[in-house]
């Protein structure tokens, strides 16, 4: 059976690793964001960090904080500002069930990761997320280690 091929516009930009390790994730949601034109051109070359980055919710808005998009090196004039705020677009329910999780004590909105949709668009996944103290962080290492071990004795008795 042939494989269909993969969409050459989905590519993911930037990646949160660390999100999964220091928080336990909800739930997600996929939001848009408004770049200006540098900094679509900067993605484009995969230039961006997003881990040291949060979304909040003021004044019925949602924004990106500390987010790092490179300069545009030909966009010379026109250039953009690298850790500026940038705006996310969801819909009003939304926001206002972001807003309500945010509320709850030791909830936080992580980003998770950054990509060009089968359409060409920049979309950003956001987590609503819980803080892990350092005891779920040993847990969870553990756990994945068993996972690991498992698949070896299950690929060697197999």
């Amino acid at each position: 059976m042939a494989k269909k091929p993969e969409n050459p516009n989905y590519k993911v930009i930037a990646e949160n690793r660390r999100a999964r390790f220091d928080y336990a994730i909800e739930s997600d949601l996929e939001v848009g964001i408004i770049l200006e034109g540098s900094e679509v051109k900067s993605l484009r070359s995969g230039q961006s960090n997003i881990a040291e980055s949060y979304a909040e919710v003021k004044d019925g808005e949602l924004w990106l904080v500390n987010s790092y998009i490179a300069p545009y090196a030909q966009a010379k004039t026109f250039g953009h500002e690298e850790k500026r705020r940038r705006k996310l677009l969801a819909s009003k329910r939304e926001l206002s069930r972001l807003w309500n999780a945010t509320q709850r004590e030791g909830m936080t909105l992580v980003p998770l990761v950054m990509y060009f949709n089968h359409k060409g668009f920049v979309k950003l996944k956001i987590g609503v997320a819980k803080g892990k103290k350092a005891q779920d962080k040993r847990e969870t290492s553990a756990k994945r280690d068993w996972n690991r071990q498992k698949q070896r004795l299950l690929k060697q008795n197999g």
